[in-house]
């Protein structure tokens, strides 16, 4: 039987993006199948990001052993046993920048130093001879026994992307993006129209009426590659020039978009309005955790190592005393395409022109909206007129004095399916626990 979803993950994991990838992992494999982990720079520098895929399948393994030794079943991680990812990486830094932006917030190898402190769940180097063409150290070094969970890639992330997209049948696999859109918009630049295969991007990312994480307006996935996500933004639009990053001379790497495309993208975003308020409080937590991390569980332990510092980390910047707690943005979008069918979730009534301020002194990162609630005459006329010799072309044609930058345009514009309510904010910390160890 076919899996209900299949996707790639694009992510920088640190400690939500591990989370996010073990409850896709926990899926029953008529759920889901991860058919490709796309790794990108992100929470911290990129070899650290695919250090830590390689350690989750380490742990993977010596947790499957252990509930198999303590006959406790492991048909929570049917998704993992069913099926092999594909594991690519991409650049190592954004775009149009080559100082890497990286989020310590999750430590300095991403996982609050989980390698020093439980080095006996951190795999060997070698794995590294699996991603380069470069031969390890030492004479017929066998792959690494938990390599049998995934598939490593040597091409870039973002052609091994385009591949699955064109081996697949149209709008069949989802593209689950929960770190900066590098690996994402190289791919929709390279092969525009393989791109639009996609069934959906999912995308974790953007701040619309909270602050921001990183900046006052900025969310950091965003933040850490504006170019990226503007243009994979762009391929929303009826006419993706209207909201095009500006050419900047000596850095603008990528060509622009065809002038026809065959389709519009359809773009989930999941913002931190949304998923900041999904939290995994540390009192729930350990009162959970730890009595299986007692029983032996290695997952346990691994993920009790770096939530701890997680909540030293929370407790340090808040200061006063309150509870910790980590959001949970990045899971909760492997929690939608699991409930996908699920009516309580709510998106916008219609999708939205938000725009990604790319060059901004003050503003970069920031998901530009019109709050002037002004009527666009385009929407008020039951027609707009069309070019005579191109009756596709209307954006010469719909255009109001003084509107420089589209805005109140019907033709121009991005259009944006953003999520504004979840299931239940309260339960899915319970859910997620539950998928991992139930």
């Amino acid at each position: 039987m076919a899996p209900k979803q299949r996707i790639i993950l694009d992510t920088d994991p640190g400690v939500d993006d591990v989370l996010a990838l073990l409850l896709a992992l926990s899926a029953s494999p008529e759920e889901l199948e991860l058919a490709m982990i796309s790794v990108t720079y992100g929470n911290v520098p990129l070899q650290s990001c695919l250090r830590n895929v390689v350690a989750l399948f380490h742990v993977l393994e010596k947790e499957m052993k252990w509930r198999e030794e303590t006959g406790k079943s492991t048909r929570g991680f049917g998704a993992l046993n069913a099926y092999k990812p594909i594991v690519a990486v991409g650049p190592e830094h954004a775009l149009e920048d080559e100082i890497l932006a990286a989020d310590y917030f999750h430590g300095a190898d991403g996982l609050h130093g989980v390698h020093e402190k439980q080095p006996h769940l951190s795999p060997a180097d070698t794995w590294r001879s699996l991603f380069s063409d470069e031969e390890p150290q030492g004479a017929n070094v066998e792959p690494p026994s938990y390599s049998k969970y995934f598939t490593p890639s040597k091409q870039p992330a973002h052609k091994e992307i385009l591949r699955i997209l064109k081996e697949s049948p149209e709008n069949t696999v989802t593209v689950v993006a929960v770190g900066p859109l590098t690996n994402v918009a190289l791919a929709a630049a390279e092969d525009p129209e393989t791109f639009l295969r996609v069934k959906e991007l999912v995308v974790m990312g953007g701040a619309v009426n909270v602050e921001g994480n990183v900046t006052p307006v900025a969310e950091f996935n965003c933040y850490a590659d504006t170019v990226a996500a503007a243009r994979v933004y762009a391929l929303t639009s009826p006419h993706p020039p209207s909201t095009m990053p500006p050419v900047i001379h000596g850095k603008s790497v990528l060509p622009p978009y065809p002038a026809k495309l065959s389709k519009q993208l359809k773009l989930t975003l999941f913002p931190l309005d949304i998923t900041t308020p999904l939290e995994l409080r540390k009192n729930y937590f350990y009162e959970t955790i730890r009595p299986i991390t007692k029983s032996g569980s290695p997952l346990a332990l691994w993920i009790e190592t770096f939530m701890t510092g997680i909540f030293n980390k929370v407790e340090a910047m808040l200061g006063d005393g309150s509870e910790p707690n980590l959001s949970l943005h990045d899971p909760s979008c492997i929690w939608y395409m699991l409930t996908q069918d699920d009516p309580a979730w709510t998106p916008v009534p219609k999708p939205e022109d938000i725009r990604i301020e790319t060059s901004g002194q003050w503003t970069r990162g920031m998901h530009v909206v019109d709050r002037r609630q002004r009527a666009k005459p385009g929407e008020v006329s039951s027609k707009v007129e069309t070019h005579p010799s191109d009756p596709l072309d209307a954006t010469t044609f719909d255009e109001v004095p003084g509107d420089d930058m589209g805005w109140l345009s019907v033709n121009k514009g991005n259009r944006i399916n953003r999520m504004v309510k979840t299931p239940g904010d309260e339960k899915f910390a319970a859910i997620l626990m539950d998928r991992l160890f139930g």
